[in-house]
Order: structure tokens, then C-alpha cells, then sequence
């Protein structure tokens, strides 16, 4: 391996020193990447159709990678890769797969796995794309959805999800391993892993970004488990020679000033090359501090956050705004029976939609008190008789009497599960690219301003999701949580309810 300092590298943990010298195959894939495989999309990377140009610092990562042992044979076994988005992550997995695939042993697997079978056809999807751009390859492999063949040496290349199911029988010499950080669990690492036991030369590579360090379970994710053993086995503490670890992050670590554009280079090697700088410039003000941490310097976050940027809310505030009655409204409501507070909110449906409170109930430190459940739905009817009423959103969560109530009295209920990961999720992404971009107002209401003010943002493996402070459970966020979703459906309402998400039944699916 060539010893000489090269901008971006070496990373800021490495399992291989970089002054090491030992043999590898790491330009044979070099070469093999930058004679044959092509660019898929047109970036600053390069233009589409024109051959890879690996920068200098993907060749020290390829030597480490690829390192020989004192047999002659791969050193490392399993491999994890980290570094932020937007460095090129995609196209050398998809490169290094079909290098693999091509080069590799005579009815050799190559695998594309992720946690989704999308999140895995992105690698594939660029592998495959690159076969079909180059005309070498093309004519000596067979091209399907989710599967390339190569007929001189029988070797197939495929893709693999952990939502599929983890298959057994498989006999992987390669394995790309995308975005490990979303993995629910292990079973797909160690199936592939397991499955690769037979071969005389087997690489399983992780190639992610950093994420949550808990999985939905509340242990340590798969990814963050690597990370620590990966770190443990750079400074010396574990001796795992299988084991090739290479990860940027700041050099200060999760401490690191994520504003600093000296940080910004610490964990992006590509930086005013493959990612320009302005990039994060015109992102950090936009993205939560913690998922902008997360994705742009690849550390790892711990605990929940500030939902919102401050000031933020304050200026969407349109107090005199007057509302068209003709113009259709989203109710939507949440809360619970005691101890906590109830609310509704309405949002207008239309190009530049507004928000305010129809009601609010909240525990006033009564001992006993209870939500006063007649006074809630005589709200529900009296909002949605004076209004154009769309329709009524609710947690059916402790209140399927009142929507069963409602809706037999003709209301437009719409079950909207508030404790659903994956809508929550897709909800707040919505609700605060229209804060940030302006695309909405609300009345201005004090109460709806404390309860959104309370939201603090958790970030796991499933996304970020607005939710209650832990550490301070009395603060409501229930007119906050209205919000988030009410947004959403107003939007599915204005966009002329798109396919991707529809009310079916009086579910919202």
C-alpha cells in the first residue's frame, strides 16, 4: 500500500494503518472499476455514461479493504464502511459488486442486501445500470429486474431484503451490505454471514451512515454494535484481523461544532469534490441538528431533540388571516382520558393551508380529573356542522366509542394511528419542510405554540418522529401532535388524494 497522505483519507478510525504495507487487490478493483464501470446519474461526480474516476482516497479504502494475508488470501472477512451522505456510497458498492461478480470465483453470488428491498435495488439498480452502459459487459452478462448473470463464469449478482424474509441456502462469496444502520435486527447480517461459510475467500461489506445507536427494541442496533467493535479492534484493544473497519466522523466526535466546515470535511471525504460545500451550507439551517449530524458528519445521536428550530414557528403566525367558510377543513383531534390533556385542531385544505385550535382540554392538576368525553364530541359536531367539514381525524387508540358515535351520526371519520411509526414519520418529514419553506400560517394561539414548543424529536433507526420529553412528562404536545398529522392529511386532501396514501374504509392506510 502507498504511504503518501491523501486528501480525505486516512479516516478518523481505520483497522488497517494507513502507512501499512502489505500486498492487496486493491488496485486489480481498481482498475477493473475504472475500465469498465460508468457513471449512472449525472453528478458532480461525472457525467452520466462516462467512465468511474476513483478519487485518491477510494483507492487507500479499496487497499484496505481488499488487504491479502500472509496465505495470500483476503484478510478481512467482514467489512464495515462508514462515512455521510452524498460521498459516493452507492456507486462503489455497485462497482465493487461487480467486480466481484466478473472477477470473482466460478459460480460466485454476489448480494445487494438492505433492510428494504428498495434501499437494496439502489446499489443493484446502479450495478445493473452500469452492465447496460458498458458494452464489454453487457455482452458477456445477462441483464434482469433484480438479478445479473455472467455467462463466462456462471456467477449471478441479487438482490436481498430483510423485509423479504432472511433466506437460508445461500452461498455468498460477496455480499454489499447497504445502509446497515435501518436493520431492524441481525438475522440478515448473520444469514449472509452464515451462509458465506463454504466459500474460501467470503466479504460481507457494510456500507451506511451513522444512525440511532438503539433499535426499536431499545438495545444496541446491529450498526452501532460493529461501530464499537470496529473501534475496539483500530485502537488495539480487540485483535479481530477479519475484521476491516473504516468510519469518518469528526475527530471530535458527537462534541463536534456540526456548524463548522472544518467538521464538515473531517467526516466527509469527498468534500468540494463529490459533495460541494455550499450543499451544506444551504442544508444545516433546514434539517434537524440531530438527523444533520447523523447524515452530514456521521456521528452517532443519543436521546430526542428540539423539534423545531428557533423562531421557526413564531413567523408562521397570520393571527388576522381570514378564512374562506366554502373552503374544505381537516379536523383532527388526540389525546387521552385522564391525566394528560385532549385537543383539536383545523387545518384549511388548499394551496397555502391554515391551522388553528377548535378546542383544548388539559389536566389542571385536579385530582381525578378526566377528559370530559361529551364535551370533546360536542366540539367534533359543532366544528364540523359550521364548517366544510372534509373530514375528522383521531387516534382510535381509547376512543373508538366516540368515532363509532360520530360516524353513525354521518361525520367523515378517519382512523389516524398517532402511535404508527412509519406514518409519524412521513407526517413530520411533511409538516417541517412546510415550517421551514413557509407553506402554511396558524392563528397565532398561544396554547397551540407551548404544546408544539414542547415537542422534542426522537431519532431512531425508523426516522425522526415528534414526541414527548421524557424527562418532562407534564408538558402536553397533543395540539402539536394534531398539527403534524392534520397536516398530512390536508395534504393528501389538496394534492387530490394521491394513491401512495389513502383513506379506505374510514382507515387511513
Amino acid at each position: 500500500m502507498d504511504s503518501r497522505r491523501v486528501a480525505g483519507w486516512p479516516p478518523r478510525w481505520c483497522t488497517l494503518s494507513p502507512t501499512a504495507r502489505t500486498r492487496t487487490r486493491g488496485p486489480e478493483a481498481a482498475e477493473f472499476i475504472e475500465s469498465y464501470c460508468r457513471v449512472v446519474k449525472e453528478s458532480v461526480g461525472g457525467r452520466a455514461g462516462g467512465l468511474l474516476r476513483l478519487r485518491p482516497w477510494q483507492h487507500r479504502l479499496l487497499d484496505g479493504l481488499l488487504a491479502e494475508g500472509p496465505d495470500g488470501r483476503l484478510r478481512h472477512r467482514a467489512a464495515l464502511i462508514g462515512m455521510a451522505r452524498k460521498n459516493g456510497k452507492s456507486a462503489l458498492g455497485a462497482s465493487l459488486g461487480l467486480w466481484g461478480l466478473f472477477l470473482g470465483p466460478a459460480g460466485g453470488e454476489v448480494y445487494s442486501c438492505a433492510g428494504t428491498r428498495d434501499q437494496a435495488r439502489i446499489v443493484f439498480g446502479s450495478a445493473r445500470r452500469m452492465v447496460e452502459l458498458d458494452p464489454e459487459l453487457s455482452a458477456d452478462a445477462k441483464v434482469y429486474r433484480d438479478a445479473i448473470e455472467v455467462k463466462s463464469n456462471g456467477a449471478v449478482y441479487r438482490v436481498l431484503s430483510r423485509e423479504a424474509g432472511a433466506s437460508e441456502g445461500l452461498s455468498p462469496h460477496l455480499v454489499i451490505f447497504d445502509e446497515v444502520h435501518v436493520q431492524p435486527d441481525d438475522e440478515l447480517w448473520n444469514v449472509m454471514q452464515l451462509g458465506s461459510g463454504a466459500r474460501t475467500e467470503p466479504l460481507l461489506v457494510g456500507i451506511t451512515t451513522a444512525g440511532a445507536r438503539v433499535d426499536a427494541q431499545g438495545r444496541d442496533s446491529l450498526c452501532y454494535r460493529l461501530y464499537q467493535h470496529g473501534r475496539r479492534v483500530s485502537t488495539g484493544e480487540v485483535d479481530d484481523p477479519s475484521f476491516f473497519f473504516s468510519w469518518w466522523e469528526p475527530k471530535a466526535g458527537a462534541e463536534a461544532d456540526h456548524t463548522a466546515p472544518k467538521v464538515w470535511a473531517e467526516a466527509n471525504p469527498g468534500i468540494g469534490d463529490l459533495v460541494a460545500e455550499a450543499d451544506f451550507e444551504s442544508t444545516i439551517n433546514r434539517t434537524p441538528e440531530a438527523e444533520f449530524r447523523t447524515k452530514r458528519t456521521n456521528v452517532w445521536v443519543v436521546g430526542a431533540t428540539s423539534a423545531l428550530p428557533h423562531g421557526t414557528w413564531a413567523r408562521l403566525a397570520a393571527p388576522d388571516r381570514e378564512i374562506d367558510p366554502a373552503v374544505p377543513v381537516v379536523l383532527m383531534g388526540d389525546g387521552s382520558w385522564s391525566g394528560d390533556s385532549t385537543g383539536i385542531v383545523a387545518w384549511t385544505v388548499e394551496e397555502r393551508p391554515h391551522l388553528w385550535v377548535v378546542d383544548l382540554w388539559e389536566n389542571d392538576g385536579t385530582p381525578g380529573w378526566r377528559v370530559p368525553v361529551t364535551d370533546v364530541e360536542d366540539a367534533f359536531r359543532r366544528a364540523a356542522r359550521s364548517m366544510s367539514c372534509a373530514e375528522i381525524g383521531m387516534d382510535p387508540y381509547r376512543w373508538q366509542r366516540t368515532m363509532s358515535v360520530l360516524e353513525d351520526e354521518g361525520l367523515p371519520m378517519v382512523e389516524y394511528p398517532m402511535g404508527s411509526v412509519p406514518h409519524m414519520v412521513k407526517a413530520w418529514k411533511g409538516f417541517y419542510d412546510a415550517c421551514l419553506d413557509g407553506l402554511f400560517t396558524h392563528s397565532g394561539d398561544p396554547r397551540l405554540a407551548r404544546h408544539v414548543e414542547n415537542m422534542v424529536l426522537k431519532f431512531d433507526a425508523r426516522g425522526a418522529r415528534p414526541t414527548k420529553d421524557a424527562k418532562n412528562s407534564g408538558r402536553h404536545i397533543d395540539l402539536g401532535v394534531c398539527a403534524v398529522a392534520g397536516h398530512d392529511r390536508a395534504l393528501w386532501h389538496a394534492r387530490g388524494n394521491p394513491s401512495d396514501s389513502i383513506a379506505v374504509a374510514g382507515v387511513w392506510a
